[in-house]
């Protein structure tokens, strides 16, 4: 037993670790600890991230052209739509169950007084981000694909910092017109991970209908997998430490507790219990009716990959570890997890969807603003779409937070109220769609089974 979850025991001992490293570090001096210094002591833990990230290219564009290649194309087809099912009902039953939850516990009466602003924002549309995420479907260059992702940029006229200093509306929102701000277009360092999928799910299809012609490219691909997946292997074990420090640096970041809980203990509190809810009621339960298996111990095997995900803060990042855990120790077929967690990662993000509905409610309700149904209804498609469409980096739900305040009609500088504590619980956020692209992969794989036979 100890022999098999021996990386599993040293990846939760490294998050403790990491936990009593800070809390060490924090008491062994009065005054702050410095950026320079805090980079110092997450060296260690950036070199393991770095890892991790170099993995996750080849991996996303091999596996996928391998599985899409090696299914019959009708069998790959419903594997498709098993798994799209699955993300659209387990989104949309995390934004309802968001929803619910702020509008019991109404974390955000009250005024906006004492909650301190911080960070900046990208002002941005509902209409330009929806357009720039069918956009990045299709990257006009495969090699920039690799690297950067479009964006619509916004430019403010020059008499806006004199009319947001005149605001006048009685809500106190920002009486702003984005669209008829100036548009251009620019590319962000971030790989667009959505249009290099699209891209190799038709390449692997194209390979699957050529039959013997296209066998030795489609031999590549599925070599080159393997290979990424052994690399993996290899730097899994690097976790435990990598791990360690990534936390230890991120808890020397924080400020206090008491600060940060105190200005946004409630809104902090309806998050964690929803993301709780979400991940171990509601997915869990789906994950038992569907297979009729008690997910205990599936969702065990994927002990390291959540613990990579709470470190890292990225479900991209997380990709190649939790492909390990999946095929090795929970035994689900490579076919569907190279298939499936792919696209899981790019576009499920049930954590995120529950996040962004609590957030904008949250706002609303610290500015005053009664919602009508129609207000919530809005709230909770705008959701839907901006988690789809975040990427799976740390903390990219601020920037499709945006999107949803802009369905109420609230300022993009309101992103800031809820930043103090963003931090920490992007990490929630992340274990969470991590944890539901996992459990999806094991109801994908037990729907298919006969087929895949």
């Amino acid at each position: 037993c100890l022999r098999s979850n021996v990386l599993t025991i040293l990846n939760i001992a490294g998050v403790f670790s990491g936990v009593v490293l800070a809390l060490a570090l924090r008491s062994s001096r009065e005054e702050k600890w410095t950026q320079r210094e805090i980079v110092y002591v997450g060296f260690v833990g950036d070199l393991f991230l770095r890892m991790l990230k170099c993995l996750i290219l080849p991996l996303i564009v091999s596996s996928m052209i391998s599985a899409v290649g090696s299914l019959d194309l009708s069998v790959s087809g419903r594997i498709g739509t098993r798994a799209i099912v699955y993300y659209m009902t387990t989104t949309v039953s995390a934004v309802i169950l968001g929803i619910i939850l702020v509008l019991t516990i109404h974390p955000g009466e009250g005024s906006d007084k004492g909650i301190v602003r911080g960070g900046s924002v990208r002002h941005v549309t509902t209409a330009d981000m929806l357009m720039d995420l069918i956009r990045n479907l299709f990257p006009p260059n495969l090699v920039q694909a690799c690297t950067a992702q479009y964006k619509t940029v916004l430019t403010p006229p020059a008499d806006y910092l004199e009319s947001l200093a005149n605001m006048t509306n009685s809500n106190g929102t920002d009486a702003e017109n984005l669209y008829d701000w100036k548009m251009s277009s620019d590319y962000e360092d971030a790989t667009n991970i959505l249009g290099l999928v699209v891209f190799s799910t038709v390449l692997g299809i194209t390979l699957g209908r050529m039959g013997a012609k296209g066998k030795p490219l489609l031999n590549f691909f599925v070599s080159m997998s393997e290979a990424v997946m052994m690399i993996t292997g290899w730097v899994v074990w690097l976790s435990p430490v990598g791990v360690m420090f990534l936390v230890a640096s991120k808890m020397l970041e924080m400020e206090s507790w008491e600060v940060m809980l105190g200005q946004l203990g409630m809104y902090f509190f309806t998050v964690m219990i929803g993301l709780f809810i979400h991940g171990f009621v509601v997915l869990q339960l789906i994950y038992f009716i569907v297979t009729r298996k008690l997910p205990f111990r599936y969702v065990g095997n994927l002990s390291e990959a959540l613990a990579t995900a709470f470190a890292t803060s990225s479900s991209s990042a997380t990709l190649p570890v939790a492909l390990k855990c999946l095929e090795e120790k929970n035994q689900v077929d490579p076919r569907v997890t190279r298939f499936v967690m792919p696209i899981g990662a790019t576009i499920n993000m049930d954590g995120t969807a529950l996040y962004e509905a609590v957030a904008a409610i949250f706002i609303s309700q610290v500015r005053g603003i009664h919602l009508t149904m129609g207000n919530v209804v809005a709230v909770s498609i705008t959701a839907t779409a901006a988690s789809i469409g975040a990427a799976g980096i740390p903390q990219a739900g601020i920037v499709t937070m945006v999107m949803v305040l802009d369905t109420l009609g609230l300022p993009a500088e309101d992103v800031s109220l809820i930043m103090a504590v963003d931090w920490f619980l992007d990490r929630f956020r992340t274990f969470t769609n991590v944890l539901g692209d996992s459990l999806g992969a094991g109801i994908v794989h037990h729907l298919s089974r006969h087929e895949l036979e």
